[in-house]
């Protein structure tokens, strides 16, 4: 392995799906600006491109997940202070938007053997207040969904699929996304596919799909320089940051200045950490990022089966060691381990070796800065998910990893099996 190697970082979240063709496509729209907000990307293409492929009847485009589930949230004619379940181990993009809908979000501790809601703490937190029921497919591992759709049939729940983290994945040859009243999707920067912003609606329900298209028109387009921020990033990353990320920190602080200075933005802002809601949510997709998403989602097979290949040998070469493996089904976003030293290891890994791996999860709400408090969450609700935050760690799967980085990683955690 030659030093260059050694110490080319590994990412997780830095735009890692980003191919050349997609940096390329950025390029050209940077001096495309009468295609940023409109054109025919989002309505006649891209929407019409993921409902067929889901065999969904309606799919409405938002500029990201968060907006996705706000739209859904405010077209159910929910009260103030309803009650939405969902499971811990999840993002501050989940609960915020039920908080910003002036509802109430009731978390749900989740199964320690596959990260998904736990269904046996699920029935005990329904009560005569719980209107709907968000179901996670963590790491783009399917949740037992034909218990969920029994326990919300009997109780006259919502079901809403969160599949930020599924895109492609199937439970019982059946697409996540097509079980519930609703779904919605994220195409953020560490996404299955990703236009740095960006999520989906979709329903078959055509009572719902009029109301959530509705508030896609009400949202309106986010501003020029917003737009202008996304379709940089994967420009800025490719070809300036990550080429000097490690020589003398040059890329790391270009990327600090590039945040704070607004070039580029946070894949997560300081008021959402807060339960607040900044300015540049909710709002429909623009057009520029439908055509970035759109670029990826043609290439979505071919990431998803380059996931399993890499899920594959992390399976082949961490089987009988300390590692906990997952089971053995859907997309693996990302291939999530449990491991007594898991904080440790991440630590190491970062500062060491320039791996980044685990930062899902190492908070029942990530991320780790997040104010759980504001998110409603009290330490000791989903004691299991406070566990596995403790010991859970992920590899990375994307595109951007090759079976070279994955040796180097197995090689790097060899000293912890």
């Amino acid at each position: 392995m030659s030093i260059f190697n050694k110490f080319k970082p590994i990412s997780i979240s830095l735009s890692p799906n980003v191919e050349y063709d997609d940096v390329i496509l950025a390029l050209k729209l940077i001096f495309m600006p009468w295609k940023w907000k409109s054109g025919l990307a989002v309505n006649k293409e891209f929407e019409d491109r993921f409902k067929n492929y889901l065999g969904v009847k309606y799919a409405f485009s938002f500029n990201s997940g968060r907006s996705s589930l706000f739209a859904i949230l405010k077209s159910l004619d929910l009260r103030k202070k309803d009650e939405v379940l969902l499971q811990a181990f999840t993002c501050n993009a989940v609960p915020n938007p039920i908080l910003w809908a002036g509802l109430n979000p009731i978390y749900v501790d989740c199964n320690k053997d596959n990260f998904n809601i736990d269904i046996h703490d699920l029935k005990k937190k329904i009560n005569s207040k719980t209107k709907a029921l968000i179901v996670q497919h963590t790491f783009g591992l399917p949740s037992n969904i034909e218990e969920i759709i029994f326990i919300v049939r009997q109780n006259n729940l919502i079901l809403i699929e969160d599949c930020a983290h599924a895109l492609g994945a199937e439970y019982n040859s059946k697409k996540v996304g097509t079980f519930g009243d609703v779904a919605f999707f994220s195409f953020s920067r560490d996404k299955v596919i990703s236009s740095v912003y960006g999520g989906i609606a979709v329903t078959d329900n055509p009572l719902l799909a009029e109301k959530i298209k509705e508030a896609q028109s009400r949202f309106s387009m986010p501003s020029m320089f917003w737009v202008f921020q996304q379709i940089l990033h994967p420009v800025i990353l490719y070809f300036f940051i990550l080429p000097i990320y490690y020589f003398l920190d040059l890329g790391k602080i270009f990327l600090f200045f590039s945040q704070w200075t607004h070039i580029l933005s946070k894949a997560v802002s300081y008021r959402e950490k807060r339960g607040l809601k900044p300015n540049y949510f909710p709002h429909a997709m623009p057009n520029a990022l439908a055509m970035m998403a759109q670029n990826q989602f043609l290439k979505l097979e071919k990431f998803n089966n380059h996931r399993k290949k890499i899920a594959e040998f992390y399976f082949k070469e961490l089987e009988n060691t300390k590692f906990i493996l997952p089971k053995n089904e859907g997309i693996f976003l990302r291939f999530p381990v449990k491991h007594s030293d898991a904080h440790k290891i991440i630590y190491e890994a970062w500062y060491k070796e320039n791996i980044l791996i685990g930062d899902w999860y190492t908070s029942p709400i990530a991320p780790d800065d997040t104010k759980i408090e504001e998110m409603k969450y009290k330490t000791g609700m989903c004691p299991n998910a406070e566990e596995l935050s403790k010991i859970t760690l992920n590899l990375p799967t994307h595109i951007n990893i090759s079976m070279e980085d994955a040796r180097r990683i197995v090689n790097f955690l060899s000293k912890w099996t």
